[in-house]
């Protein structure tokens, strides 16, 4: 798991599906619904992190003001 969308692939597999219109506001979302799979004990320690990393990652690029924004 490397992107973002390879996150959104792993929710998926558990039926979530992830659009709210907003991508930093997918990302929170995203975020949540990975705390809830690892609570119920639905995906690994590894799995859990590797994911929240990619989430804090792309949530920081965002709050940046994304990757193509000129500064």
């Amino acid at each position: 798991m490397k992107t973002l969308y390879d996150v959104g692939q792993l929710l998926k597999k558990y039926g979530i599906l992830v659009h709210v219109g907003k991508r930093i506001w997918d990302i929170e979302l995203m975020a949540l619904e990975l705390d809830n799979l690892f609570h119920a004990g639905l995906i690994d320690n590894k799995t859990y992190m590797t994911a929240k990393l990619i989430l804090r990652h792309e949530h920081d690029i965002e709050e940046k003001g994304g990757l193509f924004s000129e500064k």
